[in-house]
């Protein structure tokens, strides 16, 4: 079989499936309208299919014959950004838009679900299609393994198109690929009082500000210098007006890091110093820590697996190198039940369209990935259940 042949001859439906849930994004966990659109694409070609997680989607294609099961990841979730293209598949929900790709990933999956569909009787073992809801707000993936999507999968695989490599090109390299993130909110109850008057008062100001600096102390000499981690925080509130000295203080911020060993530990470094830091100046703090993924990591097996599909999909100069990235992806949480690979999918050509980051209001991709995309998805089930 020459899948890249069989990805030619659907690269119409890709287009037009991608452009149809582009015109049409919804919001994370409330992807109502996709969760159908998906369920009835995989009516048509005759696929077996169910809801999971909410508003996620699971599909099932059974080779000729028993063998393992390879599960394949597509997200669907929109962001609340207003989109500024002015093309003909510009979105039609105002606020919301697809400017991460979301809409390429669901083309692309069921793109692959008719090509391995067409192909079933040609390989053994099963494909599971996952089509997960709330990525950007990491509670998808949870979701659907609490749901079993993860029960009898001996591998996963995932895929994110990316704006930051050019269209034909594919990064699968083995170790760290997208970073950990951490959510922590920090409630300080100081003493207030009149500004000119502070030897009466416990200042959650000050406290505050003692917290952000100690806090830099975990990355400067509580980290090994070879693991890359972050500690920041995006937001302090605190007080009302010029001389009045507040009582109380609110802040915000980010973990991220590559290590599990490093991840593991943040909970009880940040804890640690927020709440003596308060202690030391007569205050108390009550610190929040959520964790919203893990490192993205890929296993040395499956990452050797998908750089040779790379290769058979979009040949030898199609496999290149790409730097890990600090953003979080809840696609982690799918690889403490299963070996996993994930791969960043180029879509930049800007002989085609101007270049825009994920996330930007006019953020649009050259839709030649999608045969990409959708080729190594098909190529990597096939490869994977030969092993």
């Amino acid at each position: 079989m020459d899948i890249k042949e069989l990805t030619k001859k659907h690269l119409d439906y890709a287009v037009a499936t991608r452009r149809y849930f582009h015109e049409n994004p919804e919001p994370s966990m409330k992807e109502f309208n996709t969760q159908k659109r998906i369920m009835e694409e995989l009516k048509a070609m005759g696929i077996e299919h169910y809801p999971c997680g909410g508003t996620g989607v699971v599909g099932i294609i059974k080779g000729k014959g028993p063998g393992k099961t390879i599960a394949l990841r597509a997200d669907i979730d929109a962001l609340e950004v207003q989109e500024e293209n002015p093309v003909p598949y510009k979105s039609k929900i105002d606020g919301m838009m697809h400017a991460c790709g979301h809409d390429t990933h669901i083309a692309g999956l069921l793109t692959a679900a008719k090509i391995l569909n067409e192909i079933k009787d040609e390989f053994d073992g099963t494909v599971k299609l996952i089509f997960q809801p709330g990525e950007e707000v990491a509670q998808g993936a949870l979701a659907m393994i609490k749901d079993g999507v993860m029960e009898g999968v001996d591998g996963i695989f995932g895929i994110h198109i990316w704006n930051d490599v050019e269209t034909g090109k594919v990064s699968v390299e083995a170790g760290p690929r997208m970073a950990s993130a951490g959510m922590f909110k920090v409630y300080i109850t100081g003493k207030g009082g009149h500004g000119a008057m502070p030897h009466q008062t416990v200042d959650a100001s000050v406290v505050a500000s003692a917290i952000v600096m100690n806090l830099q102390s975990i990355v400067n000499r509580e980290i090994n210098p070879s693991d890359p981690a972050v500690v920041t925080v995006g937001m302090i509130r605190s007080g009302s007006r010029w001389n009045v000295i507040s009582g109380e203080a609110y802040m915000e911020g980010t973990t991220r890091c590559y290590s599990m060993e490093v991840n593991n530990a943040f909970e009880g470094q940040l804890r640690r110093i927020v709440e003596m830091t308060a202690q030391a100046y007569r205050a108390e703090a009550r610190m929040e820590y959520t964790q919203m993924t893990i490192p993205t990591i890929n296993d040395p097996m499956m990452s050797a697996i998908a750089a040779e599909s790379v290769k058979k999909v979009a040949g030898e100069e199609g496999l290149v190198t790409f730097e890990k990235t600090s953003g979080g992806e809840d696609f982690a949480f799918f690889s403490e039940y299963a070996p996993s690979a994930f791969a960043f999918v180029g879509s930049k050509n800007t002989a085609k369209l101007d270049y825009y980051p994920h996330h930007h209001p006019k953020f649009d991709i050259d839709e030649d990935a999608l045969g990409v995309s959708a080729g190594l998805y098909t190529q990597f089930a096939l490869d994977f259940l030969s092993k």
